[in-house]
């Protein structure tokens, strides 16, 4: 299980053993730090402090049932609301952590606060993203644990996805770049986790509009079924769905459609109000954690 030092599994379905997270109280601050940045970060409105972290007891306390093994960053001035997402700052791979260089400037400081937690924690780092380069989290995952995907997007650019092939050289025989489409711009907080959520190594959920053909056809030929998203719950995160264990997931509530779908492909699902911690800010269950370790499949 895990590579170096407890860490990796290369996978984005097995199931999870340990997951770093970044509590709501201590990402938001306070009222006045949530009032100072939710406009500038783009949130759809202003997260309601005392109900975001009400929602956030009850999706760790899902993660916790799941039997996840949870590790809290703790409060850090350096970084702002955007740090409750804490998968985009970081890659997991079996020889260690990969720090991002983040697309979205107001992110830049969260790679260095998550470096300083994993260092403390004895959590090995195999490199990080720099210089011209850029590389958020959100645009990675797995197809398998020698096939790694990645997102080329706003947040993620030519050169990021260079150093990243380079780093996981000896551990990855392919990495398959993803052209992402421009959808909303620039501003938007758009990843390639956005339109696909791993679920088993047999099954992934998508949202079909936007999912580039040839990455279709690739996961196809892989063998790998579709769950499409239904039309009207992409804008309600129904597509960012939290793999806890082989078609075992975590989902922001107010998604049923999707659910039910995914309920006939033999997928048990679990549910969390995202509404604070999760529809303001664009960011579901996925994005709420940076898998540390998980079983290989």
């Amino acid at each position: 299980m895990g590579g170096a030092g407890g860490i990796g599994g290369q996978s984005d379905t097995g199931r999870l053993r340990r997951v770093a997270v970044k509590p709501a109280r201590d990402a938001l601050g306070s009222e006045a730090a949530v009032e100072r940045q939710w406009r500038d970060l783009r949130y759809t409105a202003r997260p309601d402090f005392a109900a975001a972290e009400r929602e956030y007891e009850r999706f760790v306390s899902l993660l916790i049932q799941a039997g996840v093994e949870v590790l809290s960053l703790p409060p850090d001035s350096s970084v702002g609301l955007d740090s409750l997402y804490v998968r985009d700052a970081s890659i997991v791979s079996d020889r260690g952590v990969i720090l991002c260089n983040m697309g979205k400037p107001q992110r830049r400081t969260e790679p260095a606060a998550q470096e300083a937690v994993f260092r403390s924690a004895g959590i090995p780092i195999c490199g990080r993203i720099t210089g011209a380069g850029t590389l958020e989290g959100g645009d990675v995952c797995w197809i398998d644990d020698k096939t790694l995907v990645v997102g080329r997007g706003y947040r993620t650019n030519d050169e990021g996805i260079e150093q990243l092939r380079a780093l996981v050289a000896d551990v990855v025989d392919e990495v398959l770049v993803v052209p992402l489409p421009h959808w909303r711009g620039p501003d938007d907080v758009f990843h390639l986790m956005s339109i696909v959520s791993p679920i088993d190594s047999d099954l992934w959920l998508v949202y079909a509009p936007l999912l580039p053909v040839p990455f279709r056809e690739a996961l196809l030929a892989r063998g790998i079924e579709l769950v499409e998203v239904a039309a009207q719950e992409f804008e309600s995160l129904g597509c960012n769905v939290l793999a806890t264990a082989p078609r075992e997931a975590v989902m922001v509530a107010g998604n049923p459609e999707t659910r039910r779908r995914l309920e006939r492909a033999g997928v048990a699902v679990r549910e969390f109000s995202g509404r604070e911690i999760c529809l303001k800010g664009g960011g579901g269950p996925t994005c709420l954690t940076r898998p540390l370790v998980r079983d290989p499949i």
